[in-house]
This record gives structure tokens, sequence and C-alpha cells, in this order.
């Protein structure tokens, strides 16, 4: 007859105990603390079961939920759309596979320099957004200009923070410009960046170009991450 268990005085057995991953052999630790941080992380459990491309997704709703710019009927251009949440999210709040009759049906274009898989409800294109005439075929196919360019793009990581810093910031005016040419008036501007001292200058731009301009960081985004979002809405033509 097996012994019954007997019960942890220290009450281990009662707490919710977190993942943990053994470091194997030849991985970094770095690699070990990034997967254990992964399987641990209640958005990534949470974008795994409800069908979204990455954790990501949450930032882009939670930015709606609180200025709310992704409306039905909107025309929304995703910058650096890979792996495709940010769409996903997009193709449902502005109705773009017209799921709700009652309400005027969207359009969502993702852009990125790599192949991106297939999102149903949004048209995704493969194209660098710098290059001179990428505005133009982006209203051609838009058939107008959109009501809302957004960006979660991040340069790749030097591993030095003020370089690393740097090189978002001009991307991300690089973005701004783009959707200087491509907004209608009254459009938004949504864009990540790194908080590091040289934002100053764009958000100065930004202020010039639309009404309001907002820095938000949603609970999505990770505390010990220094990345934050600046909405930008009431464009001025």
């Amino acid at each position: 007859m097996a012994n019954k268990p007997t019960k942890n005085s220290s009450g281990r057995g009662q707490r919710d105990l977190k993942t943990k991953v053994k470091t194997a052999r030849g991985r970094k630790l770095s690699s070990t603390l990034w997967l254990q941080r992964q399987l641990n992380d209640p958005y990534v459990k949470r974008a795994n079961a409800e069908g979204y491309r990455g954790r990501a997704a949450y930032k882009i709703l939670e930015l709606d939920d609180k200025v709310g710019f992704l409306i039905p009927g909107a025309r929304v251009v995703d910058l650096g759309c890979a792996p495709g949440g940010w769409c996903q999210v997009a193709v449902r709040r502005v109705n773009a596979l017209g799921e709700r009759p009652k309400k005027p049906q969207g359009t969502v274009l993702g852009i990125d320099l790599q192949e991106v898989e297939p999102i149903p409800g949004a048209e995704i294109h493969q194209l660098d957004f710098m290059e001179d005439d990428a505005d133009q075929k982006v209203k051609d196919w838009l058939n107008g200009q959109a009501d809302v360019v957004m960006s979660d793009m991040a340069a790749s990581a030097s591993g030095h923070k003020q370089t690393d810093h740097m090189r978002i910031i001009a991307l991300c005016e690089a973005a701004a410009y783009f959707a200087f040419d491509t907004l209608t008036e009254g459009g938004t501007f949504v864009a990540k960046v790194l908080a590091g001292g040289a934002e100053g200058d764009l958000q100065k731009l930004l202020k010039q170009k639309f009404t309001k301009v907002a820095n938000i960081k949603p609970p999505a985004s990770r505390s010990d991450s220094s990345e934050k979002f600046v909405v930008a809405t009431g464009f001025r033509g």
C-alpha cells in the first residue's frame, strides 16, 4: 500500500510555482533567462490562447483602449508589421473583415522588409517604407490617404544603450515623416520610442504637426524596458 503524501510544512505546494528552465549545455545564461521569462509571461500565454502572433498585440490593444484611434472604417498602415500581431488587432477593431455589417468596413495595410505570413483581413506588402515612392505606393494601395500610421519597429540591438536609443529615434522620425506624407487631416500616428534623452526633437516636431501628443507606457510593456509609445492625434494636414 502506497504511503500518502505528506503536507509540505513550508507551504510551497500551496503556491503557484513559476516554470523553471534548466540551463542546457551550450546555451547562454541570457538565452535561458529570456526563455524562462517568456514561459512565465502572462501576455505570452494570453497571446497563444487568443491566437495573436505575439505579446506585442496587447500593447496596441491597450493604447487603443486608452485613446481610441482604431475605429470601424479606418484605413490603417502598420510599418514594420512582422510578425503581424498589430495587424491582427487592427483588422478586428476597424472591421476590415466586415464582420459587423452595421459598422463601416476599414482597411489594414501591413508593410515590412521581410515576407510576412498572410493575415486574414489585412493586405501585406514587402516594401522598404523609406524608398522615395513608398508613400505614393501606399496611397495607391489604400486608394486614398491613411487615417492611422502605426509602428512598433525597433532597430537591431547593438548592446550599447545610447546607440540603440539613437537608432530607434531615427527610425521613429523616418516613420513620422512617412506619416506626414500619407495621413489624412485629423489622422493618428503611433510609434515606439526608447526613453533616453534624444526624443525631445521628435516631440517638438510632432507637436507642430498634431493637435495632441501623448507618451504612454501600456501595461503590456515590460516594466524593466525603457520603451514607451508616442500617440499623436489630430494631424493638421
